[in-house]
């Protein structure tokens, strides 16, 4: 697999995908990344499910409940008492476990690095599956072993439509609109909040590159985070020459414009939140 920055993605090109496709559409790409060969090999991603922390495995039958997540790290035992079909096996940060797969990044590069998360590896047998879920983030998945399924759907999801009481999040009623079955090579691209439903035709393995999706809660806690530690947040309110207060019991007027005024100054303006996040992606 070559490291070089995709132009193409099949038959559109890079400009036209982020044009029409990019984060409003599903699209199916056949063998974009043609005679493709997965580097890591099933029994290779099940050692290292035993040594890291960011592995599952996912056992839709046949354990103490439906759907039953397994936590890494896992041990080796855990895979011996597994039934024939219906289990999946996925490890996060696999480009940080083995830097060399960040080969399998680098042609998704026309996304700036700032947007890139990790990638995933997932390997299942016959039927294995984390059921039909949504994402919160865009995610290219490639093929790198075997045969999936694919399913997806346009629906609108409630939380009501979620199977209460799971370590997953597992829609209860998916209709499917489209479906495809991909080989290694083939590519699938998925905007956040589709509906989708994969399920492996046999021993299979996929390549899941997703891309960070910040919320305003997860920049605000990392910005507030670093502006309470500045020396002027330490700051305590003071309130010289009050004046006397017929009430006791309730904010004056002017001790909240006084507060409101405080709480302002220590908030950063427009270029200062550029520079912050320029050094936080940096």
């Amino acid at each position: 697999m070559s490291d070089t920055i995709l132009t193409h993605l099949g038959e559109i090109s890079v400009e036209q995908f982020l044009a029409e496709y990019w984060q409003q559409k599903p699209l199916l790409m056949r063998q974009v990344f043609p005679n493709f060969t997965s580097p890591v090999t099933p029994d290779e991603l099940a050692g290292i499910a035993c040594d890291v922390d960011t592995a599952r495995l996912v056992q839709e039958k046949g354990g103490k409940t439906p759907w039953e997540v397994h936590h890494s790290p896992l041990r080796k035992r855990d895979f011996t008492k597994l039934p024939a079909t219906h289990w999946t096996l996925l490890v996060n940060d696999m480009n940080e476990i083995l830097p060399e797969l960040q080969a399998i990044i680098a042609p998704f590069r026309f996304i700036p690095d700032w947007r890139i998360d990790d990638l995933m590896i997932s390997y299942a047998v016959e039927g294995g599956s984390v059921g039909p879920h949504i994402d919160a983030y865009d995610v290219f998945l490639l093929q790198g072993l075997g045969q999936r399924r694919w399913q997806i759907s346009t629906q609108a999801v409630s939380e009501e439509n979620f199977i209460p009481n799971l370590d997953l999040r597992i829609m209860r009623d998916f209709v499917p609109e489209q479906e495809w079955v991909v080989e290694a090579g083939d590519l699938l691209y998925l905007p956040p909040n589709v509906p989708h439903y994969g399920v492996a035709l046999g021993e299979c393995m996929t390549y899941s590159v997703g891309f960070r999706a910040p919320s305003r809660a997860d920049l605000l806690e990392e910005l507030l985070g670093d502006l309470i530690e500045q020396p002027e947040a330490q700051q305590r309110f003071t309130d010289p020459k009050r004046h006397l207060q017929a009430d006791p019991s309730v904010i004056s007027e002017a001790d909240l414009e006084r507060l409101t005024d405080f709480v302002m100054e220590a908030l950063p303006d427009r270029a200062t939140v550029r520079e912050w996040l320029r050094r936080m992606n940096g």
